[in-house]
């Protein structure tokens, strides 16, 4: 029977170095002692850890930051804490990640109720409301935005270029010979949903389509919301050739209402998403995408939130990082071969 490892007390480190534990304990808080090189072997012979719970009472650090996302489902977000956390693996401070569920209420909740036990916050907001995301910069927690902005462009944030990826999907469609063209677009009151809606239809302006109310569907970032819109532009008398998805799990949505309605994919309808999806070079046709560095954005966000906690940034120059899109070309994309008719839904 293996025996189980005994974790290090500053006891045990005070007695290997031959000092006492009062001495351990301001070298721990950085203080000057004697025999510095003494300790240092020692806690290195021990694999000695400080408890974190110790020293946040004698400090007031937390040792922990709050991720604060509007839906843990999607994994857009997963990917993005998954960078975040790879920035504070190695160091003592610990991730700890809450949902809001797309809701302000929730989320303010959330944000009331981490801001007395972490030292940072990263928030992806649910709506642009930010007071009191200031007041809680203002009682000295620094907050990094990412994926969306608030009113007040004083934090510091880690965005793609939202309205650059929707233009280019906008443009694919165009050259592919198509004007009959639609987009589900997320809630227009957050910055990703209304810069992909502005960017899409920016971008069909420019060589004069400007499509109709009916095939502009706003849902709400949500698989329920992706498949409702899509059967309201299948139930047009004229339903549009190609259609533009705004997010990852709303494009699955609306893959699922135009397999149960059996509209073929491209030959029918094509099909652009906003995000890669994990699966989607398997799907038969493998899915175009706009795809953005996920990983990146929170690896980033995590490196501005650290270096706050370590004090290196600089006061009152926030930091706007706007991180670039690419169109991903696969199969889901073809020419408008029959005309809008041809994707009427089936009965």
């Amino acid at each position: 029977m293996k025996s189980i490892p005994v974790t290090a007390r500053i006891s045990d480190v005070a007695r290997k170095a031959e000092v006492s534990t009062a001495t351990v304990s301001r070298f721990l808080r950085g203080d000057r002692v004697r025999n510095v090189e003494r300790i240092v072997q020692a806690i290195e012979a021990l694999d000695y850890r400080p408890v974190i719970a110790a020293q946040s009472l004698r400090s007031g650090i937390h040792y922990a930051v709050a991720m604060v996302v509007p839906d843990i489902t999607n994994p857009y977000f997963a990917a993005l804490a998954k960078g975040v956390e790879s920035v504070f693996r190695d160091t003592d401070y610990r991730l700890f990640l809450a949902n809001t569920d797309e809701s302000s209420k929730i989320e303010d909740a959330v944000l009331k109720d981490v801001s007395s036990r972490v030292d940072g916050i990263i928030l992806v907001p649910a709506l642009e409301q930010d007071e009191l995301p200031l007041r809680l910069r203002r009682a000295g927690i620094p907050i990094v935005l990412v994926d969306r902005e608030l009113t007040e462009k004083a934090f510091e944030s880690v965005l793609v270029d939202n309205l650059g990826g929707a233009a280019a999907a906008a443009r694919y469609f165009i050259e592919l010979g198509h004007t009959a063209i639609a987009m589900i677009s997320g809630p227009l009151g957050n910055t990703p949903g209304r810069a992909r809606y502005e960017g899409f239809l920016a971008a069909l302006a420019e060589v004069g389509i400007r499509p109709p109310p009916e095939y502009l569907e706003v849902a709400d970032f949500r698989e329920a919301g992706g498949y409702q819109a899509m059967l309201r532009l299948l139930d047009l008398p004229e339903p549009p050739t190609a259609v533009f998805c705004a997010n990852n799990v709303m494009t699955v949505g609306g893959l699922k209402a135009l397999a149960a309605n059996r509209v073929r994919v491209p030959r029918d309808i094509s099909l652009i998403g906003f995000d890669d999806l994990e699966l989607g070079m398997l799907l038969h046709p493998p899915l175009t995408v706009i795809d953005r560095p996920t990983e990146e954005q929170g690896v980033l966000a995590g490196q501005l939130i650290l270096r706050h906690l370590q004090g290196k940034q600089n006061v009152g120059v926030p930091n706007h990082v706007v991180m670039p899109t690419k169109l991903i070309v696969r199969g889901s994309c073809g020419t408008p071969r029959n005309g809008p008719q041809s994707q009427r839904r089936s009965t």
